[in-house]
């Protein structure tokens, strides 16, 4: 779990809404679960309170739906990354999970081949499981570094999106010890982002860290109804990623 003058402005814009406080949710819906899991805390997962059904608005999940990016860095290297929803689960400590495959391009190539695995709880969470990644050069694979699977080895599941996030709230996403042990702080609900796929407001933005790289930091950008939008490493690197097309899935 990872350009353009247009990039620029959708930044700039960004960061002014988030200094203006733009974040302050106005909900009147009841809270959800008053705690999220951090770093290496256990946290109890009971399987009867989740779903495979993820519609968080922030990041759905229908199977069948595909998220494509393009992804850049400061060498100038253009990667291409196919993310799609299967139909297929795994079962996880219990939890029926979906399974989405994440392929990274380079010039054709494949570099990067991944299978995540979510699943979403009663209040709305969308919490990740695991992943099993290998990343390839010249056509062999070089690792399988990252691969982490909840209840093996003491990795436990974190939380992608949560159920109704608000400006200061802290979760881990994921935790494999020396692995995995990526981390997320809610930002702005009212975050605006232009991408080659359109344009956005009240968008959800996190910072997105780990102990792991302590000197790198990202954020990313959901739209609602669509997903991930805009990922951009504002600290320790340059690499950006942003969505080229949508395909929803049947049914939405």
């Amino acid at each position: 779990m990872r350009r353009s003058t247009i990039l620029g402005l959708s930044v700039l814009v960004v960061a002014l809404s988030a200094a203006c406080g733009g974040g302050e949710s106005t909900s009147t819906e009841p809270a959800a679960r008053a705690e999220l899991p951090r770093g290496s805390e256990p946290f109890t997962l009971d399987p009867a309170d989740f779903t495979t059904e993820i519609d968080n608005p922030y990041w759905p999940m229908r199977p069948g739906s595909r998220r494509v990016y393009r992804e850049t860095d400061a060498e100038g290297n253009v990667q291409r990354n196919d993310v799609t929803v299967t139909h297929r689960t795994k079962t996880i400590s219990g939890i029926e999970a979906v399974v989405v495959h994440d392929v990274v391009r380079e010039e054709g190539e494949v570099t990067e081949d991944t299978f995540d695995w979510y699943a979403q709880d009663a209040d709305g969470n969308v919490w990740y499981l695991g992943e099993d990644t290998r990343e390839y050069e010249q056509g062999k694979l070089k690792t399988t570094e990252g691969s982490w699977e909840a209840g093996v080895d003491g990795a436990l599941a974190g939380i992608v999106v949560p159920a109704r996030p608000r400006p200061g709230l802290t979760y881990r996403e994921e935790y494999y010890k020396g692995h995995a042990e990526d981390g997320a702080q809610t930002l702005t609900l009212n975050a605006h982002a232009r991408v080659p796929y359109g344009t956005f407001d009240h968008m959800l933005e996190t910072r997105n860290f780990s102990p792991l790289e302590r000197d790198v930091v990202e954020e990313k950008l959901y739209a609602r109804g669509v997903g991930v939008a805009l990922e951009l490493t504002v600290s320790g690197g340059s690499d950006r990623s942003v969505l080229l097309s949508f395909e929803p899935g049947p049914h939405y």
